[in-house]
């Protein structure tokens, strides 16, 4: 480099220093030396908002909750199966048709069952004329009775009139014996006509019992021909239909099964180390995945079973939901929810809360005038668990506080809410 050129480099630096250094200003920072302002002093530091991230109060509890999956079944399902052999005649309904009690939902042949009653019916026909020729028999042994009863006063009146003149002379003493006899042949013969009516009574108590038994065998067959026409007993929705006409089935077998849609139960298998807490009538939460956009569903706890499983220590437990319009149906996966027993109470971050000696505080964040600022509020705290802690007073639902800042705050702070806050404040 010539000394012309080294020359000019030295006027430059020495320029850039005169514009560093002005008098009575002291040294400039490069920032007001790149912008030809003056920076900012530490009291307007000060007074810049702090930036805090904040987030709303929420009702809730610092039990663990645990979602446990399970299958819809109807409140109540039955199986229609048939009680007498024979070929399906006719099948009514169909999967998914809502039926009524004592509606025919299928039949069954009963035409054997028909003549059978028939058969017995005669039988028992029979049976009521014996009774009804007995009865007539009863009648005349009564009446002779009665005729016997009458001939033997008769006779006594003879006997001791006759017995009477027999003493006094008047008569002889064969006439007397006479009169004496017949009475006693009198007395036999009311004897004899008492006896045939307990014999006759002997046998229309017989008859009797063979009407009787014959009534049962009628009552029987009727009830066998009955089970020909297979009937709801209550209001349900078949949920499966498993025969057609012309099938031919045998005693048990099933033909429909129905089930009561408008009430739903959801068995879940709960472990024996949650099983304290949860208590018959327990509300819980259900959440369908066929109805993703389906609000949860409330139901309660209705049966806690007494077994546990040897192998695996789970409990069934059952969740009952009300399905009043039926839409939800049977066989789907259910996912439930078991509200914690207890009251609830605001939960927050243990971060947000400032401990002291003898009091707790909370920064509640307050809109004034388009300004944000931040109240130190004293709060009651309950139970703390994984980093959580319930807050007993001092801070109400929705309202937002400072979960943390950069700096530390005082009553009054202006702050500046962070993009990690939750929810807008107004």
């Amino acid at each position: 480099m010539g000394s012309n050129g080294f020359q000019t480099s030295i006027r430059l630096i020495a320029g850039l220093g005169l514009v560093l250094l002005m008098p009575g200003c002291g040294l400039l920072t490069p920032s007001e030396a790149q912008t030809g302002r003056p920076g900012p002093s530490e009291s307007e530091e000060s007074d810049q908002p702090i930036a805090v991230e904040t987030a709303r109060a929420q009702v809730g509890t610092l039990t663990d909750i645990v979602e446990y999956s399970g299958t819809t079944r109807p409140q109540q399902q039955v199986a229609l199966r048939a009680q007498t052999p024979g070929e399906v005649v006719s099948v009514n309904v169909d999967v998914g048709d809502p039926v009524g009690p004592g509606q025919v939902l299928a039949q069954i042949d009963g035409g054997l069952l028909a003549a059978r009653v028939n058969e017995a019916q005669a039988e028992l026909s029979v049976r009521q004329s014996e009774v009804a020729e007995d009865e007539v028999a009863i009648a005349d042994a009564q009446a002779a009775a009665i005729q016997a009863q009458a001939t033997r006063d008769q006779a006594k009146i003879d006997a001791d009139r006759l017995r009477t003149l027999a003493n006094q002379g008047a008569i002889s003493q064969q006439a007397a014996e006479a009169a004496e006899l017949a009475l006693i042949n009198a007395e036999q013969a009311v004897k004899s006509a008492q006896a045939q009516i307990k014999a006759q009574q002997q046998v229309i108590a017989a008859a009797a019992s063979r009407v009787s038994a014959q009534e049962a065998l009628v009552g029987e067959a009727r009830q066998q021909l009955a089970w020909v026409n297979l009937t709801s007993q209550l209001p349900a929705t078949v949920l499966t239909r498993l025969v057609d006409p012309g099938d031919y089935v045998q005693v048990g077998a099933t033909l429909l099964e129905l089930g009561t849609l408008n009430t739903l139960k959801v068995a879940v298998q709960v472990s024996e180390l949650d099983l304290a807490q949860l208590t018959l009538g327990q509300p819980a939460q259900l959440r369908l995945d066929a109805f993703p956009n389906l609000e949860p569903i409330s139901g309660r706890i209705t049966r806690i079973s007494p077994v546990a499983d040897v192998a695996s220590r789970l409990v069934a437990v059952d969740v009952t939901m009300a399905n009043p319009d039926s839409r939800i149906g049977s066989g789907l996966l259910a996912r439930v929810r078991f509200q914690p027993p207890g009251d609830e109470h605001i939960v927050i971050p243990a971060s947000a809360l400032k401990t002291g000696p003898n009091e707790n505080t909370l920064f509640v964040i307050e809109q004034n005038n388009e300004a944000t600022t931040v109240t130190a509020r004293t709060v009651t705290v309950g139970q703390e668990r994984q980093r959580k802690v319930e807050i007993l007073s001092g801070l109400e639902a929705n309202e937002p506080f400072v979960v943390q800042s950069d700096q530390p705050l005082t009553d009054g702070q202006a702050v500046r809410l962070s993009i990690l806050s939750d929810g807008d404040e107004e």
